[in-house]
């Protein structure tokens, strides 16, 4: 997916090594769930972007929050994840996240799985997408 245009933009508040590791997380991100929407919200402390099956804040099941030191990926139903290996943060009813600093540490290999669980969670808890859409592979 080409990125917005004023994305690259929007990054420009915040270091290189940051921007980078924004890159390389989207790229993971896109390549890993590659048919859903990306939606870009600059805020006044992080820039965020959400990821799901259409245009819609609430049927996103991910999103990216970019800071000034960090990147974090988010899952929207976090709590609902089938507790792995990777360890995430958060404290509400629902959202968790991992914090990234480098994607050299990045567990690739069981994010991948967890995207994809919260990508069927998302569609399992939205009558409209389920009536809509074919499941997810």
């Amino acid at each position: 997916m080409q990125p917005h245009p004023q994305l690259s933009d929007f990054l420009a508040a915040f270091a290189d090594p940051v921007q980078s590791l924004f890159w390389e997380l989207r790229d993971f991100v896109l390549a890993t769930t590659p048919h859903v929407h990306e939606l870009i919200y600059d805020n006044y402390s992080a820039l965020s972007l959400a990821y799901g099956p259409s245009h819609k804040l609430k049927d996103s099941f991910c999103h990216i929050a970019v800071y000034r030191k960090y990147v974090n990926l988010g899952f929207n139903r976090g709590t609902e994840l089938t507790p792995g290996l990777v360890k995430l943060e958060g404290t509400g009813k629902h959202i968790r996240h991992i914090k990234v600093l480098d994607m050299r540490a990045f567990p690739a290999e069981e994010v991948a799985g967890m995207l994809m669980e919260a990508q069927e969670i998302s569609f399992v808890r939205n009558e409209t997408l389920r009536n809509s859409q074919p499941e997810p592979q």
